[in-house]
């Protein structure tokens, strides 16, 4: 709440932030952490399942619905058939914010998020979560390497495949910012793969040293977080000031928001890397 209220006059009551998400998840994963594999299994697609038939028992928006009195442009391109159900700002986790945002105060009442991003989108990152723990039981465990590195890849491969499938069946559709289940295993499928390459390039063959710039960040990723939603515009400025006003349009117009992150993020990671240095690593 600090972080998303950071510029404004007052309290500004948002949950979508992904350090909000993580706290509205984390109480529930802590407690599944002592719960052996089949229950978080269990747990992990229970949630989903739950969240994909609140959905998809939601209303349709009708046809007369005025879309752009919630923020979404007459061109947009709609989703269609079953799928209609996960519609940006019409759907079952919009609903909920309509009523549990106006809860608190605001300086005039909540009716959209402009990005489509809604509170509830918590429960399926619960999911992912779990995944995450049950990645990090199994590399903790005494399995061989190879051994962890198959069952990482095999279930990557079948969280593709699978949510690929209920998104191409239109069952539910594929949409990040909703965290859509079919998304929540899609994406689980990939970061197993990711990490399945990693163990196997790190662990397994010893290639280590091109880690390192993800090591200095990874070690401190709320310091990381922190830095860039409180002073990236405080860095940009000085860099022009010090660097020139044109600095980053030096590659042309078009490239000038990728050289803005890209330098930003540079800044910052020399940041950390004197914090690493110097063995000062803050954690929650």
């Amino acid at each position: 709440m600090f972080l998303t209220s950071a510029w404004s006059k007052q309290t500004e009551w948002r949950f979508t932030n992904v350090l909000a998400q993580i706290g509205l998840g984390y109480p529930i994963l802590f407690l599944l952490a002592f719960a052996g594999r089949p229950t978080q299994w269990f747990a992990a697609f229970a949630i989903l399942f739950a969240y994909w038939l609140a959905f998809a028992l939601h209303p349709l928006p009708p046809s007369s619905f005025d879309w752009q009195a919630v923020g979404v442009p007459a061109d947009w391109p709609h989703l269609a058939g079953f799928a209609a159900h996960w519609e940006k700002n019409f759907n079952f986790a919009q609903t909920v914010d309509l009523w549990l945002l106006n809860l608190f105060p605001h300086t005039a009442p909540f009716t959209y998020s402009s990005g489509g991003y809604q509170t509830l989108n918590f429960v399926p990152s619960l999911a992912t979560m779990i995944f995450g723990l049950l990645a990090g039981e199994l590399l903790h465990s005494d399995a061989s390497l190879s051994h962890k590195v198959t069952r990482l890849a095999m279930a990557g491969l079948a969280g593709v495949a699978l949510g690929a499938a209920i998104g191409a069946a239109g069952l539910c559709p594929i949409v990040k910012r909703i965290w859509t289940p079919s998304w929540t295993i899609f994406s689980g499928g990939l970061v197993s793969l990711t990490l399945a390459g990693f163990v196997t390039v790190i662990d397994s063959q010893g290639w280590k040293r091109w880690a390192f710039p993800l090591i200095v960040a990874g070690v401190n990723p709320i310091t990381l977080y922190m830095l860039w939603q409180l002073a990236p515009g405080f860095v940009r400025q000085h860099l022009k000031t010090h660097l020139g006003q044109s600095i980053f349009a030096s590659a042309g117009a078009i490239y000038v928001p990728l050289l803005e992150r890209t330098i930003v993020l540079l800044v910052f990671w020399l940041i950390l890397l004197w914090m690493y240095r110097r063995k000062i690593f803050i954690r929650i």
